[in-house]
């Protein structure tokens, strides 16, 4: 082989092996400090919401709203979090993250919960290990939460109380 095909195979695979530096480093710090994610003007996010799918609805006929959210099992077990006047509450192990959960088996942004009137909704914001609401696990769709539905983001539980 002569020495300018050598002298370019040797450049060639340094700019593959930079290549690949690069995808690790961008691929680490959109784990570690999530990916921003656009938000809708207000009249595009009410316009395209999706349509909310209902959890089947516990036998007492009187609801109340939820007011706190309580942390049942896990490393922050009895944990009382003030839900307050919030109409979302955004749960992962980012500390951007409203309910901040640091585990191996939580997302940087794993789920949300949204408050539209007196109901609450949980979705799955395309977490790898998922959301699972009263064992069931969830789509990238809006799902009611009913109080006192265990939750489960990794290895932490949760439910909504009055």
């Amino acid at each position: 082989m002569s020495e300018l095909v050598l002298l370019v195979l040797r450049i060639g695979f340094l700019v593959l092996l930079w290549f690949f530096v690069f995808a690790v480093v961008y691929s680490l710090r959109a784990d570690l400090f999530g990916v921003r994610v656009r938000k809708l003007p207000a009249g595009e996010a009410s316009a395209g919401a999706a349509p909310v799918h209902q959890a089947p609805r516990p036998s007492s006929p009187a609801a109340k709203a939820a007011t706190r959210l309580v942390i049942t099992s896990g490393p922050k077990e009895g944990l009382d979090v003030p839900l307050g006047t919030a109409d979302s509450l955004s749960i992962g192990r980012s500390s951007e993250s409203g309910l901040v959960i640091r585990d191996d088996y939580t997302s940087s942004h794993h789920a949300r919960l949204t408050k539209r009137g007196d109901i609450w909704t949980l979705q799955d914001l395309g977490s790898t290990n998922g959301t699972f609401l009263d064992g069931q696990r969830l789509s990238d769709k809006p799902v009611q939460v009913q109080i006192g539905t265990p939750i489960k983001v990794g290895a932490t539980t949760f439910e909504l109380r009055a």
